[in-house]
């Protein structure tokens, strides 16, 4: 399947609070592989079902050289103290601003079996498994920035050619 085309911001999916996932029928698996297929390309650490227009609480991560998604991801701990990170985004493209970020993070969810999945890291890992929690709770890693990033950010946004 080729890879979805990724929602831009200002699309309303982008804040909305995804929808947790109930029965796993083949519109979920369907979407798994969406997700998979989407996080494959090059540069791509991680994809939430809203960034490609689902309102269902799934993404998938691309770290490391290891694929994998999880539905129904809760972000269960967070832990050190919050560092600047340079943060990017596929709905924001081209635009990089520093985000404090966790060093660590921990994730639990099911995979398509229904069978419990953690996922947990540092660094890259870490700091995808909180942006992607974020997607699926409708924030955009624009909402974390300081106001004067966040106003930068706008203006930058806003005298971009894909807004």
């Amino acid at each position: 399947m080729p890879e979805r085309q990724i929602r831009l911001f200002g699309d309303p999916v982008l804040k909305t609070v995804s929808d947790p996932i109930g029965i796993i029928d083949s519109r979920v698996r369907g979407l798994v592989d969406d997700l998979v297929d989407s996080v494959r390309l090059p540069g791509r650490a991680g994809v939430a079902a809203s960034q490609i227009g689902v309102n269902l609480r799934a993404f998938s991560y691309n770290v490391d050289g290891v694929i994998g998604y999880i539905l129904n991801p809760v972000l269960t701990e967070v832990t050190g103290e919050p560092e600047l990170v340079e943060e990017g985004c596929l709905s924001v493209p081209g635009l990089w601003y520093p985000t404090k970020r966790f060093p660590f993070a921990r994730v639990t969810g099911i995979d398509l079996e229904g069978n419990p999945v953690e996922l947990s890291g540092t660094g890259i890992m870490a700091q995808a498994l909180q942006h992607e929690t974020d997607h699926l709770d409708g924030l955009v890693y624009l909402d974390r920035l300081d106001k004067e990033n966040r106003r930068a950010a706008m203006k930058e946004i806003r005298e971009s050619t894909w807004f």
